[in-house]
């Protein structure tokens, strides 16, 4: 594949230089800025090899770079070599970002490329901006992989569904309710919708467009008494075009988007996000428009999950629960009887989770790694990187799926036989970080950051960090990865995770320990945001855990936990029985058992 990539770059530099390109950027989003994107827009992937969920290409005459975040450096080194690509590394020292890249390499009066659908409007204003000193030509109008592209698959259209109340817990009118009360309060008279987990909340819809997230290609603009949805018709069956019709949804083709909103007036208002709408469709709005920019209200009110919400999200991961189970038991009684692999356990438990009613397909793309694999984070086995597993080490397992009550992300470290002290050592710190963060009491108006230290603390008291955040938003049949609030230590503005921790949020809580060439160890488990007391001091907050799986017992050290630690753990594990065990087989519940006896 890396030899592939110089090739294929060679072509892309005969397209710019025909369009008098001195650098082109080819990102890892959709025309939505979604988190994952269909196979018709991996050509960040298709250039350069590396199929990490996050990385952009900058190419320019003489160099090409990758540039990706901590998560994924392990995994960018292996899948570039060959590939004459350079690999800067976000975040660490002396690593120059995009921009101040760009600042440096392009000529004066340059001529920067992109396609404008792909890249979200503030990136898009910033570039113009940095880079007006030296004259720099931004065109916003060139797919130019499209051009060297042989077999690019087509857009998905895959048929749309309906999430019913019983799941969603709110009407569409409802929920078209609070967005324009919200208009009316800032004056908008028309809302651009691109995000497109924010239609498929707004509108009960859902459907199969992008691998792992059940969502739609489409956007939507929400008058005052209209909503015009653009999405292929030919999706939509009968009985959804009758739902949508009693909220007065229009429909239109998906790509005429870029022309309706060029008939914006001169007196018409309209909001925007400057983060969640692509820089085409911002360009597009004529300049005569007044727009208002400010987050979509709809990202905080589908954040804050309703009763409903938070009663099927339970059901969901009772269920998760039940094939992460069942997976721990398969793994712990077959080792070192038949041959099992790091695909061949991941095949397991999705047949599992396929046991389990309502469930639709994974949330993610499953994370399944066997000992020194498991220090590359977002490591995806592949055939040829596929192990056998044996005794003396970790297996870890970071998967969720998506069921109509909700999606799920759950990460379990198996120790496969007997492990080592050190392993056991790593381990149990990861589980008193992962239970810290759980039994946290808190202020109304702490933020993510505020908590942040403490599951980081036991790990940093070994003199060891993970990089990446310890945990994120996670959405209802959506988005696995959800804005607008998480737990990280410092502020990475692009994440959108610095909001106050509000009551019905859910969110993970997964911090580990990577050791490279050694192992990997990561303990999630999902928390909702719930009041506690309110007095003279304030409101007081805490967290319900609301993921039902073993943590594994042969790997703890008790000698490692203090009172409280050992306390937590046996009553999570009384939970944890009380709620999988009806639905295991006898033998499974006896090991279960055994698996959340008391420590």
């Amino acid at each position: 594949m890396s030899e592939n990539a110089k090739e294929i770059i060679s072509k892309l530099r005969v397209v710019m230089e025909e369009k008098g390109l001195d650098a082109y950027i080819i990102p890892s989003s959709d025309n939505h800025q979604s988190e994952y994107v269909g196979e018709f827009f991996k050509a960040r992937a298709y250039v350069s090899g590396f199929n990490g969920d996050a990385g952009t290409v900058v190419i320019t005459k003489d160099e090409a770079g990758l540039w990706t975040d901590g998560r994924f450096f392990l995994q960018a080194e292996y899948q570039l070599k060959g590939s004459g690509i350079k690999l800067f590394k976000m975040g660490n020292p002396g690593v120059p970002t995009i921009l101040e890249y760009l600042e440096a390499e392009m000529p004066n009066n340059g001529k920067l490329g992109f396609d404008g659908r792909l890249i979200a409007m503030q990136e898009g204003e910033e570039f113009v901006q940095r880079l007006a000193n030296k004259n720099v030509v931004v065109e916003y109008n060139h797919d130019l992989v499209d051009r060297v592209w042989e077999n690019r698959p087509k857009l998905a259209n895959e048929p749309v569904f309906l999430l019913e109340e019983k799941y969603s817990g709110e009407s569409t009118a409802s929920k078209l309710g609070r967005v324009r009360d919200v208009m009316q309060e800032v004056g908008a008279n028309y809302h651009v919708l691109a995000t497109l987990d924010e239609i498929a909340w707004l509108l009960n819809i859902r459907g199969n467009d992008i691998m792992y997230s059940p969502l739609i290609l489409s956007y939507v603009v929400v008058s005052m008494d209209k909503v015009y949805l653009f999405i292929e018709e030919s999706r939509i069956d009968a009985k959804i075009k009758e739902v949508l019709a009693k909220d007065n949804v229009v429909l239109k083709p998906y790509n005429d988007i870029y022309e309706y909103v060029k008939g914006f007036k001169s007196e018409d208002v309209v909001l925007i996000d400057p983060d969640r709408i692509n820089y085409a469709l911002y360009k597009d709005i004529p300049d005569h428009t007044k727009k208002i920019k400010m987050d979509n209200p709809s990202v905080l009110f589908k954040a804050i999950k309703n009763p409903v919400e938070l009663a099927n999200i339970e059901k969901a991961h009772v269920k998760d629960g039940v094939a992460v189970t069942k997976l721990m038991y398969w793994l712990k009684t077959n080792i070192g009887k038949i041959k099992i692999t790091e695909i061949s356990a991941t095949e397991k438990l999705e047949e599992f989770r396929k046991m389990q009613d309502n469930y639709l397909w994974q949330s993610f793309d499953p994370i399944c790694a066997f000992k020194e694999h498991a220090a590359m984070m977002h490591y995806t086995s592949t055939p040829e990187t596929d192990v056998e597993f044996a005794e003396g080490s970790f297996f870890l397992t970071d998967t969720g799926g998506n069921y109509f009550e909700g999606s799920t992300d759950i990460t379990r470290t198996i120790a496969l036989g007997e492990v080592s002290k050190e392993l056991k050592h790593h381990f149990t710190a990861v589980a008193r970080a992962m239970m810290n963060l759980s039994r946290a009491k808190f202020l109304y108006g702490c933020k993510g950051y505020n908590l942040d230290i403490l599951a980081r603390g036991p790990i940093w008291n070994l003199d060891i960090d993970y990089k990446c955040g310890t945990g994120h938003g996670v959405g209802y049949l959506s988005t696995i990865h959800e804005a607008p609030t998480g737990f990280r230590w410092y502020i990475v503005p692009s994440k959108h995770e610095t909001h106050i921790l509000e009551e019905g949020m859910v969110l993970t809580n997964e911090p580990g320990i990577y050791i490279d060439g050694s192992h990997g160890i990561r303990t999630e488990n999902e928390l909702i945001v719930r009041k506690g007391a309110k007095n003279e001091f304030g409101q007081f907050m805490h967290f319900d855990v609301v993921t039902y799986a073993p943590i594994d017992l042969d790997a703890i050290d008790p000698e490692d936990l203090n009172r409280d630690e050992k306390m937590y753990l046996n009553n999570y594990h009384k939970l944890v029985y009380e709620k999988v065990a009806p639905h295991l087989t006898d033998e499974e519940q006896a090991w279960l058992k055994l698996y959340t006896r008391e420590v």
